[in-house]
């Protein structure tokens, strides 16, 4: 079906601009993308709100005039049953929306950019069908590329297969954000947890995994974490991370972000925070030579962010390490007859024309905290009760403030500044901007309300804040995994003191209204306002997201529920380590990219040394 009379309505497109005539078929491209399901789901939706047209009027969308379209979503608006699917639409429809203004407003920047590091890249259709190595790692992400290069650097000779392609940052530059979004998401980052409520779950694939279209943000594992690793998980290659700590911060160059990249939205929250005496400063962030492009979270298109395939790979690379790209490991091969009981022999990897095998006597599993999971039960190795249990996803919630000048947040560092003073009540502040439609935060509105906010969105200033949340979810499955998550009573309250927080912040900033993300009541003008608004809502009213999974496959010393050993070493099988974000035993409280690399590298490191 067309999606043109969906688009109008939404965005209320009377035919006085150019650009919003061009969004149907920038949302049709970005809909290829996703999994089939979502993309069934979204087009279903689309069309029940055309049935709906069809059964108040007599005419579909398209065929309605701007004022007749306006009255009908004005009808809907007040229907509370149909607001969260006309959010579901709206979603895909920004993102689209967005990039759209933005060309118009600004083109596609040019930026010029130093060729990368070289990297021993082979697409799958190009490798034998048969070949061996020293030690087989699956998965070129944060915890992967830095267990290849561990283990290449001691004279093994390593082998690193990405399901994702390998995209050069000159490549960025080159496309709008929303085309590399489809293309570097996972599902086109449309992965969802099911529960209550739903979350959206993007994570990145590519060769450097998640670490190309995350942030950039650098925060070290806290003391207090690290302990409880250690004394009461019993994750003995905790013990000594802090050396490891070091190396993975020497490795990405990883520094306070200076202020002159810093952008409005940063200033802002360092202003609103010095206003309230709060604790705050500039994020310590990979990327050294920043130009402030604000899109990190759609690969750097200055290669100024230090992402692994940057930065570890082409070291692992230099030391022999080979990466086999575009290839699914469907399964882990078990030498099950060996004296003294099961050990790992490589892997099978997927390709049309007949499967591959990398034989190996160490296979090293990095495929994430959603795909660790799924690729163990594949390999009849997921028999551990609380494999795919103890899922942590760092809930998360954003809230945007109106300002009398200019904000224009996408001007300056994508993830800027970060606010500490809830910390202890675990609850992390950070400012966010993304380009226009990307971020997790929804405009409120329909119709030209909605038009009115997207051409006005240069004045908002927006916040993220995320949790630190009890292990609450499950990584159900075997092939596509299968995501719940129920939220804690407790994170609920921790995601509206959060919410809380964050419109305090706005308003000490000089934000004339805050953009709360509830439907009942999208702006307030006042901290007591939000207040009365806060009373009477609940977590589940907001515009929810997550983005660290982890602890999938903890390790641990209790072999009941720990899947893997103290030293990352998965428990019914020699030969097989955990280097992943699924390896940490509960949520690190911080963004997790510095934990997971030194936790891989204490794990690799360990494994050497035995």
């Amino acid at each position: 079906m067309s999606l043109t009379g969906m688009v109008a309505a939404l965005i209320a497109d009377d035919g006085t601009a150019d650009w919003p005539a061009r969004v149907p078929a920038r949302l049709e491209s970005f809909l290829a993308s996703l999994p089939r399901p979502a993309r069934a789901g979204f087009r279903a939706a689309a069309h029940g709100l055309d049935a709906y047209a069809v059964a108040r009027t007599g005419r579909t969308l398209a065929a309605l005039s701007p004022g007749e379209r306006e009255s009908l979503l004005a009808g809907l608006g007040r229907r509370p049953g149909l607001v969260s699917l006309l959010d579901v639409l709206k979603v895909p429809v920004l993102l689209a929306s967005g990039t759209e203004h933005m060309l118009r407003q600004q083109g596609l920047p040019r930026v010029a950019a130093a060729p990368d590091p070289p990297l021993d890249c082979t697409p799958v259709h190009e490798w034998p069908a048969r070949s061996t190595a020293d030690a087989v790692v699956v998965g070129s992400g944060a915890g992967g590329a830095m267990a290849a290069r561990t283990l290449a650097r001691a004279g093994l000779s390593v082998v690193v297969v990405e399901e994702g392609r390998h995209h050069s940052t000159r490549s960025f530059g080159a496309r709008p954000p929303v085309e590399r979004f489809a293309e570097l998401y996972r599902d086109g980052g449309a992965t969802v947890a099911l529960g209550d409520p739903p979350l959206l779950l993007p994570v990145g694939r590519a060769v450097g995994g998640t670490t190309v279209v995350n942030s950039g943000t650098c925060y070290r594992t806290p003391d207090h974490v690290r302990a409880r690793w250690s004394s009461e998980f019993g994750f003995v290659a905790a013990d000594g991370l802090d050396g490891h700590l070091d190396d993975a911060e020497r490795t990405l160059r990883v520094a306070p972000q200076p202020l002159d990249v810093l952008g409005n939205n940063g200033r802002l929250a360092l202003d609103g925070a010095r206003r309230l005496g709060w604790r705050a400063a500039p994020l310590r962030r990979n990327a050294p030579g920043c130009k402030g492009s604000c899109q990190c979270v759609v690969g750097c298109p200055t290669g100024a962010k230090q992402s692994v395939q940057l930065s570890v790979l082409p070291d692992a690379c230099a030391a022999g390490a080979r990466i086999v790209t575009e290839a699914r490991v469907e399964r882990i091969l078990v030498d099950a007859d060996r004296p003294g009981g099961p050990r790992a022999a490589g892997v099978r990897v997927r390709r049309a024309g007949g499967d591959v095998e990398i034989l190996a006597p160490l296979v090293v599993v990095a495929a994430g905290a959603l795909h660790t999971p799924p690729l163990l039960r594949r390999s009849g190795l997921g028999g551990h009760p609380y494999l795919g249990r103890n899922l942590s996803v760092h809930p998360a919630t954003s809230v945007a403030g109106r300002f009398a000048e200019p904000v224009t947040a996408w001007r300056g560092v994508l993830q800027s500044v970060g606010v500490e003073e809830h910390h202890h009540a675990g609850v992390l502040i950070e400012a966010t901007a993304t380009p226009p439609g990307m971020g997790s935060f929804v405009l409120p509105g329909l119709g030209r309300e909605l038009r009115r906010e997207l051409e006005g969105t240069d004045r908002l200033a927006t916040l993220g804040a995320m949790i630190a949340d009890r292990p609450s979810g499950r990584v159900l499955g075997r092939g596509r995994p299968l995501l719940r998550y129920d939220l804690h009573p407790r994170d609920a309250g921790r995601l509206m003191h959060a919410v809380r927080s964050m419109g305090e912040l706005l308003f000490a900033a000089g934000a004339e209204e805050v953009l709360t993300g509830i439907a009942a009541r999208p702006r307030v003008r006042t901290l007591a306002e939000l207040d009365a608004l806060l009373a009477g809502a609940n977590a589940r009213q907001l515009h929810l997201s997550a983005y660290h999974p982890t602890g999938t496959a903890a390790a641990g010393g209790d072999s009941q529920r720990s899947p893997a050993d103290p030293l990352g070493r998965l428990r019914g099988v020699r030969g097989v380590l955990v280097a992943d974000a699924s390896v940490l035993p509960s949520c690190p409280e911080v963004n997790p990219q510095l934990s997971i690399m030194a936790a891989a590298s204490a794990v690799t490191r360990a494994h050497l040394e035995q």
